[in-house]
């Protein structure tokens, strides 16, 4: 049971819904003083390199990004409180997860939708902080960016690998048309 409880604070699996998981998270992901991460040192995280450890925590602090994804519709309510957190740089729209929370799964052309992601991208800039999303074309990544988002990523491997395998059967499958046996 306390493990429940503790992954709905850290608010696995549900995107970040309120400021107090926004800290939660922030601070298991810093170095004390800013946090309360765990402590390790001279393994893969930093190298395997030996050295100081205040110097490797402090280094880790500064080169870190910890991102907030928003993907429900108290994230979205509350993400100016959330974008607020010391500790975090980044808002992620979760777009898909928030079409379903929104009761809109997978319209990311409807207006509840595209008023959603202005107001997380607005809440972001008010704290001075950025705002990404996925996009999974060229296209995409343009209309997230004309929304302000900076942080974009592009589709992912396995999407990618699928879009051009398809591609490949369509052009051979083409290629073949009236060959005996082809398609």
């Amino acid at each position: 049971m306390q493990l429940i409880k503790i992954c709905e604070q850290l608010a696995v699996g549900f995107g970040v819904r309120s400021a107090e998981q926004a800290q939660a998270i922030a601070a298991s992901s810093l170095y004390p003083p800013a946090g309360r991460r765990g402590a390790a040192f001279g393994i893969a995280h930093d190298g395997y390199e030996s050295g100081p450890v205040p110097a490797k925590m402090a280094k880790a602090n500064e080169d870190r990004i910890i991102l907030a994804q928003i993907e429900t519709v108290a994230g979205v309510h509350n993400a100016a409180g959330i974008a607020a957190v010391a500790g975090i740089d980044v808002l992620w729209v979760g777009q898909f997860d928030l079409t379903v929370s929104l009761g809109i799964p997978g319209q990311f052309d409807h207006p509840e939708f595209i008023e959603a992601v202005a107001s997380v991208a607005d809440a972001a800039s008010s704290a001075g902080k950025a705002c990404g999303a996925m996009a999974l074309s060229v296209e995409d990544a343009r209309v997230w960016s004309d929304r302000g988002y900076r942080m974009i990523a592009y589709s992912g491997d396995l999407w990618i690998y699928q879009r051009a395998l398809s591609n490949a059967i369509s052009d051979l499958n083409g290629t073949f048309k009236g060959v005996p046996g082809g398609r």
